[in-house]
């Protein structure tokens, strides 16, 4: 894997070069640092959504972000890798993008691999606000944790939910189902990784 240190940086002056970027590099390159216009800027007409609708179309996704000046900021377009979990944002971006015929057969082929291994679906629940089973049997078997999660802010709750989703394997996601249930009984707050995409 290469250090995001070690990644290209790129300019495109507007979608169209980004796309033709991607068209000629998204098969062999680990990712790019891509230079995306600030609302207002008069460098480039490259705009976050832009950006991302392009990456979607060749299976790639957008990360981390910073600053790069008062016009413009740096943000971190790798390809997708296996498993990794799809936003309700992101689905509804390949809708809109297949529906006018801009994927590109790598953003086909991520979207079919992400349907066979269900990381497609894996965030369903956590959009919805629904618990998981396992989460919500723990819940309920714990005095006061259903009523102390059901009281937390929507947001903290789609964090902790996607948290629970995210864990890689299971030992990693029973951890996490019990610190959440005894933070949820204890009204005290937990310190989950990532926030929710």
């Amino acid at each position: 894997m290469t250090p995001l240190a070690d990644l290209s940086f790129i300019e495109p002056a507007d979608r169209r070069q980004w796309r033709a970027w991607l068209e000629a590099n998204h098969a062999d390159s680990p990712g790019v640092w891509l230079a995306v216009g600030k609302k207002g800027n008069t460098v480039t007409t490259l705009t976050y959504q832009a950006a991302v609708e392009e990456a979607v179309c060749f299976g790639w996704i957008d990360s981390v972000v910073n600053r790069l000046d008062e016009a413009r900021f740096k943000q971190l377009m790798t390809p997708r890798r296996p498993g990794s979990v799809w936003a309700q944002s992101n689905k509804e971006r390949v809708a809109r993008l297949a529906e006018q015929g801009l994927l590109a057969p790598a953003g086909l082929a991520a979207v079919a691999a992400a349907k066979a291994d269900g990381s497609w679906t894996i965030l369903d629940e956590v959009e919805t606000l629904v618990a998981p089973a396992d989460l919500a049997a723990v819940l309920a078997g714990k005095p006061g944790a259903e009523h102390g999660f059901a009281a937390l802010p929507p947001s903290t709750r789609k964090q902790l939910l996607y948290w629970v989703a995210s864990a890689k394997r299971p030992v990693t996601r029973e951890k996490r189902i019990a610190e959440v249930v005894a933070a949820a009984a204890e009204n005290r707050p937990v310190r989950p990784g990532p926030a929710a995409p």
